[in-house]
Parts: structure tokens; sequence; C-alpha cells
């Protein structure tokens, strides 16, 4: 948790806490975080600019190394910028919270390839599964930091939604055939239950309770296969 308020100037005593942030997130109820609009492209703005993502990647960069809780201090020396430019640049949390969430996101859209829906069912179970075990070994550090102020961010939450939504439009997408041809109420159950089963919280506890990754991936697609079959 983030030890102090979070000031609009930079503490002259103690350290203020940095915040951490999670996965894809949307401003409303859309899918995932757009940026803004371009700004003006003088070389000041430009400079702005790139202070800003060093800020967030720095961040990032510290929250996938088991820093869980960075100082303001931690992520200004990880950036390579003062500590008074995090403030001057990120007023609150919620503004740093949003700002990571979009480059979570940005990072995340470079990792996950579409999967074909017309390829026979065994081919999309595989990809599916791979590629779900991948990301969601790959988001879980900045996830696990998420959990600490999920509860008291509006924004940290609007990431986790719009994240488990993404996720769950691609259940539906790739296994199409499957869940159409189930009638109701089973459609949804089922492609409620893909969902659970290749989500960030089920991985997670596959994780936590000590299972290596290679059999985290097999749990889960033993399940994904299991919900699918004929």
């Amino acid at each position: 948790m983030v030890g102090e308020r979070w000031r609009a100037r930079p503490p002259t005593r103690e350290r203020a806490g940095a915040g951490v942030t999670s996965t894809t997130a949307a401003p409303d109820d859309g899918a995932v975080i757009e940026p803004p609009p371009p700004g003006p492209t003088d070389g000041r703005a430009a400079r702005a600019a790139r202070t800003r993502q060093a800020i967030v990647d720095g961040l990032l960069s510290l929250l996938e190394e088991g820093d869980i809780q960075p100082t303001a201090n931690r992520i200004a020396d990880r950036a390579g910028i003062s500590l008074r430019l995090i403030y001057h640049h990120f007023g609150d949390l919620e503004s740093l919270f949003r700002a990571t969430a979009i480059r979570q996101a940005e990072r995340m859209s470079t990792m996950v390839e579409p999967i074909d829906p017309s390829l026979p069912l065994d081919e999309r179970i595989d990809q599916f599964c791979a590629q779900r075990a991948r990301t969601l070994e790959w988001i879980t550090p900045v996830r696990r930091a998420a959990l600490l102020h999920e509860p008291f961010s509006d924004e940290l939450r609007r990431a986790r939604d719009a994240f488990g939504r993404a996720g769950d439009r691609e259940v539906a997408t790739v296994f199409a055939t499957e869940i159409d041809r189930l009638p109701p109420p089973d459609d949804d159950e089922v492609r409620s239950a893909l969902g659970m089963a290749s989500g960030w919280n089920a991985w997670d506890a596959l994780r936590s309770s000590g299972r290596p990754f290679d059999q985290a991936a097999a749990v889960v697609h033993r399940t994904v296969r299991s919900l699918l079959a004929p």
C-alpha cells in the first residue's frame, strides 16, 4: 500500500509512496484505454511525453522485478529523472494508474495474436491455452501489485474489468462454433466457465499453490478441453 498520501509536490523529509497498476483498462465501459489524442509536437511537449513514458516504464519494470510497493524515489531513479518531475507530471495516484494502464495495454497488444476461429478445435485449444498461459504469467507481477490499491482506485478497477471483458470476448470468438451450438442456458454457462478457467484468478491460484508453469498450463488446457468436449 502507499505509505503516505500522494502529494502535488515531493515531501521534504519522507519519501512518498508510488502507485501500482494493472492490466488493460478502459475510461468507462469500453475494452481498452485509448491514449489521449496527440498534443503539440514542439520540443517541450515531446520531452514531457518522453518523461511521462519513462516514469511509467520505470514503475512497470520495478513491479516486474517484484518491488510491488515502489517508492517515488525508486521510480525516479529507475526512470533517470528527478523526484520532482514525478509530481509535476502525475499530481495524483489515479493519473499515474491510468497512464500505466494505457502503457500496459500497449505492451500486451504486442503479445496477443488473433486465433483463427475456423481452425480445428484441437488447434484452437492449443493456441488459445498456450497464449493465455504466457500472457497470464507475464501480467502476474503487475496484477498482484494492483491488488493492493484496487479497492481504493476507480482506475484500477476499470483496468481489471476491461481486461476481463477482453478475455471473455476472446473466448466467445475463438470458440463461437462450439458455444453457439449449445442451447440456453448451457451456452452462457460454458462461456463463463471457459472465461473463469482461463482467467488470471485461476492462473494465480495454480501458480501460488506451487505448480510450475508447465503444470499450471496443462491444468488450464485440460479444463478448457473438457468444457468443449463434444
